[in-house]
């Protein structure tokens, strides 16, 4: 304990360090700086006081609140960790803040007729944070086989796109939207039966994906670049990821079989979903838009003359394929 006529006066403290009297006493009662009392009763405080107070003014210049100060003086925390907590939380405030001047500016920008829809859309909503959950909701319960974890997070990655910091109005949209279809229980129960169906056939979901994910990079060039859907490589590798884990080979019959397996995939409310997905997440190409177009390719691969929507072929699409018997 310092002397008393080591010590310094409450205005002196004050004057050192460029915080108000009343301050000072604020954080005396709160015991953020320590005192002493002379025998007059009034407050005196030592050199580390000064240090002290320094330290919570930076700190405070700074917006951090006296919790965390606290926890700083009494040596939890260090000054960089209780810093990096502030600037994460004040990312999600700011996140939260562009988030809501996208969605007004998207109110703003839609037409009157319009209007009260786009209202109701983005406030159902709220924020990219909420969205992104809902999906993700969403596709654990479309989901039957069990998969590892390391497959499931490599999976949302791709199909749940991540809110952008600084949104623009169509990305907020298309948020609204997707958490619009991720309610859709007609959609989930597609899905959901599709799923079930496959889970009996299916001897190895992982297997599957990391199949299905090599044939979608092989068409993410194609579909960048607009191509037709079409036969040749991508579609290859995607029907023999299929033929692996379902005991089959490749051939007419089989990829006939195949189509009606991932029709759950290729109804309109999929189709939309993987395109807001791209609008969303701002990517040129989505993995869904890759594995549509491997469906749809597998479509023309089973139609007369490659044609889309013109029926059933009874012959192999490929004189190359063999027919199943």
């Amino acid at each position: 304990m310092p002397l008393l006529e080591e010590t310094l006066g409450i205005g002196d403290l004050a004057r050192l360090t460029g915080v108000p009297v009343r301050t000072v006493r604020f954080y005396c009662d709160e015991g953020i700086v320590d005192s002493v009392r002379s025998t007059g009763g009034h407050r005196r405080f030592d050199q580390a006081a000064v240090e002290r107070l320094g330290l919570v003014r930076r700190l405070r210049g700074l917006g951090l609140g006296l919790p965390s100060i606290r926890r700083v003086l009494v040596g939890e925390c260090s000054v960089v960790e209780v810093v990096a907590l502030e600037r994460a939380a004040l990312d999600v405030q700011i996140a939260d803040l562009a988030w809501r001047r996208a969605s007004l500016r998207a109110v703003e920008e839609v037409g009157p007729g319009e209007r009260a829809a786009r209202l109701e859309l983005l406030a159902a909503v709220g924020s990219g944070g909420v969205a992104r959950d809902a999906l993700i909701d969403f596709w654990r319960r479309a989901m039957v086989a069990p998969v590892s974890e390391v497959m499931l997070t490599t999976f949302m990655a791709m199909a749940v796109p991540e809110p952008p910091a600084d949104p623009t109005p169509p990305q907020v949209v298309a948020f609204a939207e997707l958490f619009a279809l991720a309610g859709d229980r007609a959609l989930t129960r597609g899905l959901l039966a599709m799923a079930r169906a496959n889970a009996e056939l299916i001897t190895d979901e992982g297997e599957l994906l990391d199949g299905i994910g090599e044939a979608c990079a092989l068409a993410e060039p194609l579909v960048r670049a607009g191509e037709p859907p079409r036969e040749g490589p991508a579609l290859d590798r995607f029907v023999a990821a299929h033929a692996m884990v379902r005991g089959g080979s490749d051939s007419f019959r089989f990829r006939r079989r195949l189509l009606s397996y991932v029709a759950a995939d290729r109804v309109p409310g999929m189709r939309r979903y993987w395109r807001l997905v791209t609008e969303a997440s701002g990517t040129p190409v989505a993995l869904g838009a890759s594995h549509l177009w491997l469906t749809d390719s597998l479509e023309r691969s089973v139609r007369p003359g490659g044609a889309a929507g013109t029926g059933i072929a009874e012959a192999p699409a490929n004189p190359s394929i063999k027919k199943e018997t």
